[in-house]
């Protein structure tokens, strides 16, 4: 089944795009702007399970952790830097950040909400919230850094990052009403400022 967020990043990248996915997982959101928007991909993944299923689903990847930086790009080698449901496991935030408008034109990341009105309640229950969109417990998770839309935002605007558009998601579904309490998914298209 096809992630919720994949037609709106789609939506935002023009044809024939030379995209770049970081932390690319087994390539589906790569093949899937292939076949929608005919782009020219890579995908950057740690994993060997994943490394293989981008070779199966025909999705050009380099084996590379996101920590070590992005050296082997150059700057502005690509229109658009993805960085997909990964933002939340990386470490060096602002580093990332950093290097995805260093080499490509515009951002787009996507992020569960951790501001989220059910992950709020699971807290107040007592709990680490378990979702569609933060699926694991806390003993087993890769998360390192969850945010809320309003921590990403004010992290933008704190390193120079100029937030082009946003779109809010639960279930599928927009949210336009309330959105960092009523949105699960946040997904954020970006530049540098002044850009």
């Amino acid at each position: 089944m096809m992630r919720h967020d994949f037609q709106t990043i789609a939506d935002w990248i023009s044809a024939k795009a030379k995209v770049l996915d970081l932390g690319c997982g087994n390539g589906e959101l790569l093949k899937y702007l292939q076949d929608t928007r005919n782009i020219h991909g890579y995908g950057v993944e740690i994993s060997d399970e994943h490394v293989l299923g981008c070779v199966k689903n025909g999705v050009n990847v380099i084996q590379r952790d996101l920590e070590a930086g992005l050296a082997e790009f150059a700057s502005d080698s690509f229109d658009y830097v993805v960085l997909s449901q990964t933002l939340q496991a990386v470490h060096h935030t602002e580093a990332i950040l950093h290097e995805i408008l260093r080499v490509g034109r515009q951002g787009i990341i996507t992020f569960p909400n951790f501001g989220y009105w059910k992950n709020r309640w699971q807290i107040l229950r007592g709990h680490m919230p378990v979702s569609e969109d933060l699926p694991y417990q806390w003993y087993d998770t890769p998360n390192v850094h969850l945010c809320t839309m309003h921590d990403f935002e004010a992290l933008c605007a704190k390193v120079g990052i100029h937030i082009q558009e946003c779109v809010v998601m639960t279930g599928g579904h927009r949210v336009n009403w309330l959105r960092n309490l009523s949105g699960s998914l946040a997904v954020y298209r970006f530049t540098r400022d002044g850009m």
